[in-house]
């Protein structure tokens, strides 16, 4: 029996939310077959207490996602389809330190994902499925009728010290952990504070470890700086293998980690807590920094947001990045870095690289945080992220061949496609991208240029038929290339 909870809370589903999650959990436990009928508008709104219109919203998401289908004169019934399987960890058994490999694809990528006019599968900019373009402007309105003259005027090197203090509120809002607002420094966006962070950490010739796959732009900072990344493999459900990291701690002269642990980009999964314990142990015996890439972890689906491996010790050597720019706003480009051991370091290297981040950024941010507004909009981004996730996974699953295989994210905006095995992922980015689509290929998401039949594609934008036209498209010209290649 569906039982609705009507409590107006950040951490309540919608109405409609919840009408979705009954469906499909009949579904998968089988309660509900293929071919059979839903309980019309009426029934279920009565059954349920909510609105008829709330119901035909859930009815309709569902339709979206691929679960049922609407017959005309009829009814909602649930439909017959094809489940996804899971992307296969790749082994490093063999990885040594690299340089990076593919740099002039890189430029041709970010030629394309930043092309307006092509729809924006390859870019990871969730804050644009549901944009919070009214609240943050009545913030700068409001910043802007109080401090007048100040607002255009510099900030202090490591930030405006209100919205430290409303990041600080926000970590125990959301994790229960203390963090003194002085072990915050913000930062222009989440790349300066791993570019901080990595030169905080190491030198020039220096070994960095990263999860396979990882987030491209941190393997261009570690090759800008002079420095060489080596591969460990990764669990597409749990995160990095520690038993994995341990081997390549033993064998090469590691000298900082940069990993995602609560929410990796772009695989979209979260380590367990007693992985990241044994993570951050690990660590410590060896003497090895680890760098935090903490963008996502307010995006997990469910809002229950990980708790950063630094709040688990209070001596190790960690420095956790975070950022605005995919939950409130990309272009104000407001990052931040926490962390209690470089907070010197930190200050001077930011001095050098910036000397300053936007103060009317800053304080429109901390005004939207103050307000509450930042929590609602998560809250609904959230949901908008897991619906545009299953949407797109249904189609993936409808119209590309069989053979691919599909990560199962619990947040963020992307999912990773493995293809079939003779399928160029490159190749299919360039047929994309004259087709008016961009994609990401998966050669960039490894220094070595693994991946070759793998490519990223993003949901964090509105959806639309334009987007699923897209993934029609791709799905047939995979289809096309595998029929090529074979």
């Amino acid at each position: 029996m569906l039982t609705i909870d009507k409590s107006d809370t950040c951490e309540t589903p919608f109405l409609y939310q919840q009408v979705v999650d009954f469906i499909k959990e009949n579904i998968e436990r089988g309660a509900l077959k293929p071919g059979d009928r839903l309980p019309s508008l009426r029934r279920m709104s009565q059954s349920a207490g909510v609105s008829i219109p709330t119901v035909r919203q859930a009815y309709v998401e569902l339709e979206k996602q691929r679960r049922v289908e609407s017959r005309p004169q009829s009814g909602f019934y649930v439909r017959s389809s094809r489940a996804n399987r899971l992307v296969r960890k790749i082994s490093t058994a063999c990885c040594d330190p690299v340089e990076l490999s593919c740099r002039s694809l890189m430029k041709r990528i970010y030629d394309g994902i930043n092309n307006p006019d092509l729809v924006p599968l390859g870019i990871a900019n969730p804050t644009m499925a549901k944009p919070p373009v009214k609240g943050l402007h009545r913030a700068m309105k409001r910043v802007m009728a109080r401090t007048a003259e100040r607002s255009i005027g510099y900030s202090p090197t490591v930030g405006e010290p209100g919205l430290r203090r409303q990041l600080a509120f926000h970590y125990l809002d959301t994790t229960g952990v203390t963090v003194d607002p002085e072990d915050i420094a913000i930062t222009n966006g989440a790349q300066e504070a791993l570019l901080i962070a990595l030169s905080a950490a190491a030198s020039q010739g220096d070994v960095i470890a990263v999860e396979t796959p990882t987030y491209h732009g941190v393997l261009e900072l570690i090759d800008s700086l002079g420095m060489l990344a080596i591969e460990v493999e990764t669990c597409p459900e749990e995160g990095i293998t520690i038993s994995a990291l341990e081997r390549t701690l033993e064998a090469h002269p590691v000298k900082a980690c940069v990993l995602s642990t609560t929410l990796g980009n772009p695989l979209g999964v979260t380590m367990p807590n007693k992985d990241r314990q044994r993570l951050v142990d690990l660590l410590a015996r060896h003497d090895v920094v680890l760098i935090e890439d903490d963008v996502y972890g307010d995006l997990r689906f469910d809002g229950q947001r990980p708790m950063p491996a630094q709040f688990l010790t209070s001596d190790a050597r960690i420095m956790t990045c975070g950022s605005f720019s995919k939950t409130a706003s990309p272009g104000y480009r407001i990052g931040w870095l926490v962390s209690r051991h470089f907070s010197e370091r930190i200050e001077q290297l930011k001095r050098a690289f910036s000397c300053t981040s936007g103060l009317l950024q800053q304080l429109t941010l901390a005004e939207y945080m103050a307000t509450g507004d930042y929590a609602r909009n998560l809250k609904a981004l959230r949901t908008e992220l897991k619906y545009n996730a299953e949407r797109m996974a249904g189609l993936i699953a409808e119209y590309f061949p069989e053979e691919t295989r599909i990560s199962k994210p619990v947040g963020g905006s992307v999912l990773w496609l493995e293809l079939p095995n003779d399928v160029d992922a490159e190749q299919l980015f360039d047929d994309a991208i004259e087709a008016g689509i961009s994609i990401t290929p998966g050669h960039i998401f490894s220094p070595s240029g693994r991946y070759t039949n793998f490519v990223r594609l993003s949901f964090g934008h509105p959806w639309s038929e334009r987007t699923e036209g897209a993934i029609r498209w791709l799905g047939k010209r995979v289809a096309e290339l595998a029929a090529e290649a074979a």
